[in-house]
C-alpha cells in the first residue's frame, strides 16, 4: 500500500467517524426536540419571510438556540462528510483506473468535487439561516437557504451514490466468476 493510500485510509477513518459523531449530535439537538414543532430541515426550506418566522415563533426562545447551536455545529459538520466523500470518490476513482473500469474512472475527474462543492452550498445556506435567525434575513435569505439547501442535497446524493456504487463494483469484482 503506497503512503497516499495509506494517509487517504486514515483519513477517511478519521472523517467517517467524525461524520457519524456529528450526524447523531445534529440529531440530539434538533430544535424540534425542544420544541416539539418544526425541524431545522423544515426552516431550511421555509422558502418565504413569514414561514421562516412562523417556524421561529413555534420554537420559541429553547429553540431558536438550539437551531442556533445546530447551524454553528454544522461548519464541522460540513468539513467532515465534505471531505470524507470527497476522498471516498477520489478512492473509488483511483480504484477505477487501476482495475480498468473506464466509465467509474471518468466520472471520478468530477464527481469527487461534489461533495466540497455541497459543503459549501450548506456554509452558504447556514449563513442565510443565521441571518433569518437573527432577524437581519429580510425577504432575501429564506428563498437563498432554500435554494442552497436543495443544491445542497442533489450534489451530496450524487457524491454518496458514486462512492456506494464504487463500493458495489468492487464488491462484484471480489465475488468468484462462474466458469
Amino acid at each position: 500500500m503506497t503512503i497516499v493510500r495509506q494517509r487517504r485510509k486514515q483519513a477517511l477513518i478519521v472523517l467517517g467517524i467524525a461524520t457519524v459523531v456529528f450526524t447523531v449530535l445534529l440529531e440530539l439537538i434538533d430544535p424540534s426536540h425542544v420544541s416539539h414543532g418544526p425541524t431545522i430541515l423544515d426552516f431550511e426550506f421555509a422558502v418565504t419571510r413569514s414561514r421562516a418566522a412562523q417556524i421561529m415563533a413555534e420554537w420559541g426562545p429553547k429553540g431558536r438556540s438550539a437551531a442556533h447551536l445546530s447551524l454553528l455545529l454544522d461548519y464541522g459538520y460540513m468539513l467532515s462528510y465534505g471531505l470524507f466523500f470527497a476522498l471516498a470518490g477520489f478512492a473509488v476513482r483511483d480504484t477505477a483506473r487501476a482495475r480498468g473500469w473506464p466509465r467509474l474512472a471518468a466520472l471520478g475527474t468530477v464527481v469527487p468535487f461534489f461533495a466540497l462543492a455541497a459543503a459549501s452550498f450548506d456554509a452558504s445556506e447556514n449563513v442565510a439561516l443565521l441571518l433569518t435567525l437573527a432577524g437581519n434575513g429580510g425577504s432575501f435569505a429564506p428563498p437563498f437557504a432554500a435554494v442552497c439547501s436543495a443544491i445542497k442535497f442533489t450534489l451530496i446524493g450524487v457524491a454518496i451514490l458514486y462512492a456506494l456504487s464504487g463500493l458495489a463494483v468492487r464488491l462484484r469484482a471480489r465475488l468468484p466468476q462462474p466458469s
